[in-house]
C-alpha cells in the first residue's frame, strides 16, 4: 500500500535503508529488554533485591514488555488497508504518542530508580520555599511531558510541514484553519495546523517554566548537586 500510493519510484537501495532503520530499532529494543530482564532475574535469584526493589524491578520489566507491545500496535496501524481514505499511509498519531509516552515513562522511572540507589537522599529542612520549588518542579515535569507528547502528534500528522515560519505561522499569529474540523475537539488531535500551533505554544511554555524554575531556585539555599541539576535543565531546554 505504501509503495503504490507514496513511494512507487523507490529504488531497492532506498528501500533497504528504511528497512535496516526499522530492523535496527526493533533489535535495539530487544537488546534493551534483555538488559532489563536478564540482570533482574540474576539479582532476584541471588537474593540481592529488597522487597520494595522487587516491586520496582517487576514494574520496570513489565513496562519494557508493554513498550514493545505498543510499538507493534503502532506499526500495525500504518499497514492497515483504508480503502475509503485518500491520505498517504501513516501510523496512528494516537498510537505514536502512546509509544513515545511509554518510552519516556520507562526512561524516567529507570533513571529515578538508578539515581535513588547511587546517590544518598539529601535531608533538607522542609521550608515553605523548598515545598514550593518541589511542586513547581513537578508541574514543569508534567508540562515538558505534555510538550513531548504533542511532538508525537506533530510527527504522526506531518504537521511540521504545514507552516515553516516562526514565530508567525505564515503571515498570521493565529492561522485561519486553526478550528477547521468539526467537532471542535478533533482539531487538537487531528488538525495538522492546530497540532503544530499547540506544540509551539507548549514548547514556549516549557522553556518559560524551566527558566522560571531556575530563577526561583537561585533564591533558595540548595545542595550543589541540586543546583547543578537545575542549571543543566535550563541549558538543555535552551538547546532543545
Amino acid at each position: 500500500t505504501v509503495f503504490n500510493s507514496l513511494n512507487h519510484d523507490m529504488t531497492l537501495t532506498e528501500f533497504k535503508f528504511i528497512w535496516y532503520m526499522e530492523y535496527s530499532h526493533r533489535m535495539w529494543g530487544r537488546v534493551v529488554g534483555l538488559a532489563y530482564i536478564l540482570p533482574a532475574a540474576y539479582f532476584w535469584q541471588k537474593g540481592w533485591l529488597s522487597r520494595p526493589m522487587k516491586g520496582c524491578v517487576l514494574a520496570l520489566c513489565g513496562l519494557v514488555c508493554f513498550q514493545g507491545l505498543l510499538g507493534w500496535y503502532m506499526v500495525k496501524s500504518g499497514l492497515e488497508e483504508k480503502p475509503d481514505s485518500y491520505d498517504i499511509p501513516r501510523v496512528s498519531q494516537y498510537r505514536l504518542a502512546a509509544h513515545l509516552g511509554s518510552a519516556l515513562v520507562l526512561y524516567s522511572a529507570s533513571l529515578w530508580t538508578g539515581l535513588s540507589l547511587l546517590l544518598p537522599r539529601h535531608k533538607l529542612p522542609e521550608t515553605h520555599q523548598l515545598l514550593r520549588l518541589r511542586q513547581y518542579a513537578h508541574g514543569t515535569t508534567a508540562l515538558i511531558f505534555l510538550t513531548a507528547l504533542s511532538g508525537a502528534f506533530v510527527a504522526g500528522l506531518d504537521a511540521g510541514l504545514v507552516y515553516n515560519s516562526f514565530p508567525k505561522m505564515g503571515d498570521r499569529w493565529i492561522p485561519d484553519d486553526l478550528l477547521a474540523f468539526s467537532p471542535m475537539l478533533r482539531n487538537i488531535f487531528e488538525n495538522p495546523t492546530t497540532v503544530q500551533f499547540d506544540h509551539r505554544i507548549l514548547g514556549i511554555a516549557s522553556v518559560t517554566a524551566v527558566t522560571a524554575l531556575y530563577l526561583f531556585s537561585r533564591k533558595i539555599p540548595l545542595p550543589r548537586r541540586t543546583r547543578m541539576a537545575v542549571t543543566s535543565l535550563l541549558a538543555v531546554a535552551c538547546m532543545q
